[in-house]
Parts: structure tokens; sequence; C-alpha cells
């Protein structure tokens, strides 16, 4: 299951690993560590998405080697068989994207799942938070990477002519059609020839719970017209909107292996 719920969660606390994985846009000036030690959901450990990441590329939050997600996971006390469910408190889900990086890795899809509407929805539940932090102990994780479920920026490229698969792009449509510039520097405005635009707000509801199975179904089909099949890559900006995308795909598709273009935009738009 993709999505848990808050009451499910509730009740389930002590049979899962828990995960806070905010994560939001410098511009924002909100420190998602900060706000972790401020309060967090009982026995949550907190995950740094740029930290976490690849430290050896110029882009940003890149999935790292296979030999360093082992010593982050194991530092984390999770081990391969462990349920595991993530949320975030940002704008972005950003927890996808941890959800997505877990069955790149080779995570069991049946055991990782998304707070369904996060953090914000958890409070507003008025459910129990805490400033305690959980000390973890150290496992041995051992991954299993799964390289299909990456695209480079050659694949996309010959894919232009090629057109083996969908790119949908979760930006903005001002970002897309290059209308409004992009946060980061050094990028040009614009998006990838040939991709969708299909914003990843449009798959959610105002408290940033997904829309209803039958609602996504709609959009997708919308938007990839007579081609509506599993055969779908996600893009973004950075690679974390692109895993929101992702994992609405998964919820009407439950044989769908989430497939992210990992540099994205930040790195098909750089000038």
């Amino acid at each position: 299951m993709s999505l848990v719920e808050t009451d499910w969660l509730e009740n389930n606390l002590n049979k899962v690993k828990l995960i806070d994985c905010s994560w939001h846009l410098p511009k924002t000036e909100r420190n998602p560590h900060q706000e972790y030690l401020n309060h967090h959901i009982p026995s949550a450990l907190f995950f740094d998405l740029d930290k976490n990441s690849d430290e050896n590329s110029e882009l940003p939050h890149m999935l790292p080697s296979s030999k360093k997600w082992d010593e982050i996971i194991s530092g984390l006390g999770i081990e391969n068989k462990d349920n595991i469910v993530v949320y975030d408190n940002s704008d972005l889900v950003s927890s996808c994207r941890l959800w997505y990086t877990f069955i790149y890795f080779g995570h069991d899809p049946k055991l990782v799942s998304v707070l369904n509407g996060g953090f914000e929805k958890w409070q507003s539940e008025k459910k129990q938070t805490t400033k305690e932090l959980k000390i973890a102990s150290q496992s041995k994780y051992i991954s299993k990477e799964k390289k299909d479920l990456v695209k480079s920026k050659r694949q996309i490229e010959q894919n232009i002519f090629q057109e083996e698969f969908k790119v949908l792009d979760a930006r903005s449509k001002e970002r897309f059609e290059g209308k409004e510039k992009e946060p980061r520097s050094g990028l040009r405005s614009g998006s990838i020839p040939n991709s969708i635009c299909l914003p990843f707000n449009q798959l959610l509801q105002k408290n940033k719970t997904f829309k209803s199975k039958e609602e996504l179904v709609k959009i997708f089909k919308s938007v990839l017209k007579q081609d509506f099949s599993s055969k779908v890559v996600f893009s973004c900006g950075s690679g974390v909107t692109a895993s929101v995308l992702a994992l609405a795909y998964s919820l009407i598709d439950n044989k769908y292996k989430p497939v992210i273009y990992d540099g994205s935009w930040s790195e098909y738009g750089r000038i």
C-alpha cells in the first residue's frame, strides 16, 4: 500500500519504522530539521534529503550510491524486512521522494508507504506530537539497486525521437511553458521537448491528501490521451515532486514501478 491514513498510523506506531522527510525550497527559509526538533510524530526519525544524497554531484539531492545508502539506512536502524512509513510537513510532499528512493534501492514496495496528508493533517486532527528524540540502534541494511527505475539525460534525449515512453513534468504550467523564471540559478526556462505538463498539486486535495483513485485515473487519462499505460517517466525541477506523480500513478496501477528522471530540469535546463 503506497498510502496509509492518519488513524491507521496512530494505531500502528509500534509496528512501523516512521521517518520525517520534510524538505523545503531554499526561498522559503524554513529549516525542516529544526521543525522536526520542535515537534514530530512520536518515534519518528529524521531524514535529511539534501545531506543524504550524492554529495559528489553538482545537481541537488541526486540518488546516493548503494554503499552510502546502506550506511544511511543502517544508521537509522532500519532493516530490509521493516514496514516503513514516511511523512513530511512540506508544501512539496517531499515524503514521496523517500518512498521512491526506498523502492529504487530494493525495499519491498508493499512495505513502504507515505502518510496521506502528512504532518499537517496529523496536527489538524490533534493527534499526539513530541519533542522526544528516538535513538536508533545500528542495523545492517543491504540494498538491491533497481537501476531501471531511473532515467539519465542521455535516455531522455534519445526518447525525444524514439518516443518509447511519455515524460510527465510535475512543475507548474508557468515554469513548464517558460513564462516563469526557475527558482534555481543557472537554469533556462522551458521544458523537455515532447514532455507533458501535469503539476503535482493537481493530484492533491486542499489538505494535501491524494485525490481518489477515480479522480486520478481521469487526470492521467486527460494528459496521456491514448497512451495511458505504464510507460511513463516522471520529471520536475529536481526529482522531488516527480515522485509525487509517481506515487499517484502507483495508486491507479499497482503493477507500476516508479521511474524518475533523476536529474530533471536541474540537469536538462542547465545553461
